[in-house]
């Protein structure tokens, strides 16, 4: 029997703290904000996972620990490199870690503010080879050309600056970016959220042939659920910092373990009209802020299943099978409402 490959990524209990002034310029001192929490999640070679959960929920974040542009503050990012080799990307060095910035790119949310007004098509897109020193002269020349066409952009273009191109044109030219480098894993931060919704399609469509074609892996932040269904193979739901479910994406809609889930897919128009009579969960409320110190669990301010317990006790991770999980206190008694299966 052939063993599974191992995954290109492991996250063990990440957080990252700031610290940040309170009052006017630090009058008040400092104090420190947990962004992220004790975050566990496995992204498998080839696979597409997505994060979701309100702003300020700690998604961007974690996608820039994994990226290394911040250091998280605790916890350990295992991965596998091609050669076979696992590397602790949280230990590493500057030095060590310039090599393998190769292999994780990040696809930015807004094109219009990610791309250098000043640089030409080909210098934005060679600049990361150039960087790294991977090609100079006519190769790195035909390296631009070939993304270029790769992303659906025309060679006659790349001695354009950015705005003359269109918003998805612009982030066509932010993904061939990323993608000069040859890289394994893709952090793409809320990718399509800028664009008109007729972008929008052909632009996730593309990510989806250039995974096929390059066998790419994603991450893919946002906070569009809609979006997340069509793309991802997996689902994480982060709530102020903390991961509260994951599940394989038709079992996570279809059947939700946690009460914020819940009320996520709540939020998704369904264009049915029955469906639309019948009362459907919410919450009320803003998310809390990073800097409160909720004690027990997190969500038992909004939920509408909280009990006493809520208030009080961390709840644990309960694991109905291998692929999902949910840390709810109630996760195997309740029936939860999701999207029926179409």
């Amino acid at each position: 029997m052939t063993a599974d490959p191992p995954p290109l990524l492991e996250l063990r209990d990440v957080s990252m703290d700031f610290a940040v002034a309170r009052g006017w310029f630090g009058s008040r001192g400092r104090m420190t904000v947990r962004a992220v929490r004790d975050v566990s999640l496995t992204i498998g070679q080839g696979e597409t996972v997505g994060l979701v959960g309100e702003s300020g929920s700690g998604k961007t974040t974690l996608g820039r620990c994994i990226l290394r542009a911040h250091r998280p503050t605790a916890g350990s990012m295992l991965y596998h490199t091609g050669d076979g080799d696992r590397i602790d990307l949280a230990a590493l060095d500057r030095r060590r870690l310039r090599p393998i910035r190769r292999d994780i790119r990040m696809i930015f949310q807004d094109p219009n503010s990610s791309l250098n007004p000043r640089l030409t098509v080909s210098q934005i897109i060679a600049e990361p080879l150039i960087n790294h020193g991977l090609a100079q002269g006519a190769e790195l020349r035909d390296r631009v050309i070939e993304t270029m066409r790769l992303v659906g952009l025309r060679p006659d273009q790349a001695e354009r600056y950015p705005h003359a191109f269109s918003g998805g044109e612009r982030q066509r030219i932010g993904i061939a970016r990323a993608l000069i480098t040859n890289p394994r894993l893709v952090v793409c931060d809320e990718a399509v959220t800028a664009l008109d919704v007729s972008i929008r399609s052909q632009v996730l469509n593309l990510l989806q042939e250039l995974q096929q074609r390059l066998g790419l892996t994603y991450l893919f932040i946002s906070h569009d659920l809609a979006v997340i269904k069509h793309l991802c193979d997996r689902v994480a739901v982060m709530y102020v910092g903390e991961l509260v479910e994951q599940a394989p994406t038709a079992e996570l809609f279809t059947r939700p373990r946690h009460p914020y889930t819940e009320a996520l897919l709540a939020s998704l128009p369904v264009p049915d009209p029955h469906r639309r009579r019948t009362p459907r969960p919410s919450i009320s409320g803003e998310i809390p802020d990073p800097a409160e110190r909720i004690p027990g669990c997190v969500f038992h301010p909004r939920c509408p299943y909280a009990e006493d317990r809520c208030a009080q006790e961390v709840p644990t991770l309960h694991r109905p099978d291998r692929t999902a999980a949910a840390r709810c206190h109630f996760a195997a008694e309740l029936e939860l409402t999701g999207l029926r299966r179409r």
